[in-house]
C-alpha cells in the first residue's frame, strides 16, 4: 500500500520528465535540421556534383593553374583540393566546397535555372569582365572602365595574346588586380555594365593593347609604347 502511495505521488513528475524530454527531442531535432538546410542552401557545388557548372569551375581553375586534371565536369577530389588552393590564395574559407564566396571570387552563377551552353558562357565571361575592370579601374569614369576592358577584348583579338578573356586575365603578370587579389572582389553595377557595353563593341582605347598609370608604373618597357588616349590616370597605347 505504502508502495502504490508513492508511486501514485511520482506518476505526475514522471508524466512531466516524459514531455520536457519529448519537446526537447523535438526542439534538437528542428535545430539540427535548420542547420542542415541552411547549409545546404549556401552548398552549391561539392564532391560527387556533376555537370556543366563543376566543368566551368574546373576549366577556370586549370587555366589559373590551380587545377591539372580532366576538365570532366566531375567534382571529385583533385577538383577538391583545386578548390581549395584558390580558396587559400584568396583569403577564403579552405574547405573545398564551391559556396556563394568561392564561386563569385571564380566568377561564376551557380544554382540557377538551366540555360544554353552559350548564355551561360556570355554570362560568365561578363562577370569576369566586370571583376577585373572593378580590380584594375574602379576608381576611374566610366568612359575609363569601358576602355579598360576593349584592352582586355582587344588581347582576346590579338594572335600574341591568350584566346579568351579569362586567358588573357590570367596571363601571368598581365593585371596587378589579379596579382594584389583585388581582382576577386564582387564588381559593381558600374563595372558589370562596362563589361556589357564593351562586349557590345564599345572601345574608348582606340584599339589600344595595354594601358598604365604613370604615377604608378616603373617598367621601362611599357613606357616605349606609342600612348593612343589618355583617359583619367591611365595611358592607353599599342
Amino acid at each position: 500500500m505504502l508502495y502504490r502511495d508513492k508511486l501514485k505521488r511520482l506518476i505526475p513528475f514522471i508524466v512531466i520528465i516524459f514531455i520536457y524530454a519529448g519537446f526537447g527531442g523535438w526542439v534538437y531535432k528542428n535545430y539540427v535540421t535548420s542547420l542542415i538546410s541552411g547549409d545546404a542552401a549556401s552548398i552549391l557545388l561539392r564532391w560527387g556534383s556533376r555537370g556543366a557548372e563543376v566543368k566551368e569551375v574546373q576549366k577556370r581553375l586549370k587555366d589559373w593553374g590551380f587545377y591539372n586534371g580532366a576538365v570532366d565536369g566531375i567534382y571529385g577530389w583533385r577538383t577538391a583540393n583545386a578548390v581549395k588552393a584558390f580558396q587559400k590564395k584568396h583569403g577564403l574559407k579552405a574547405d573545398g566546397i564551391v559556396g556563394n564566396a568561392t564561386a563569385n571570387a571564380i566568377g561564376i552563377k551557380t544554382g540557377t535555372a538551366p540555360v544554353s551552353q552559350k548564355t551561360t558562357s556570355r554570362s560568365n565571361e561578363t562577370y569576369t569582365l566586370a571583376q577585373c575592370i572593378h580590380g584594375e579601374a574602379r576608381g576611374e569614369s566610366y568612359t575609363g572602365q569601358v576602355a579598360v576592358a576593349a584592352v582586355i577584348l582587344n588581347r582576346v583579338d590579338d594572335p600574341r595574346f591568350p584566346k579568351t578573356i579569362a586567358g588573357v586575365i590570367f596571363q601571368p603578370g598581365a593585371f596587378t588586380a589579379v596579382s594584389d587579389g583585388q581582382m576577386f572582389q564582387p564588381p559593381g553595377d558600374s563595372a558589370l555594365k562596362a563589361a556589357r557595353d564593351a562586349l557590345n563593341g564599345w572601345d574608348p582605347s582606340g584599339g589600344a593593347l595595354y594601358y598604365y598609370n604613370p604615377a604608378k608604373t616603373t617598367n621601362k618597357w611599357i613606357w616605349s609604347r606609342p600612348i593612343i588616349k589618355v583617359i583619367g590616370k591611365h595611358y592607353f597605347c599599342k
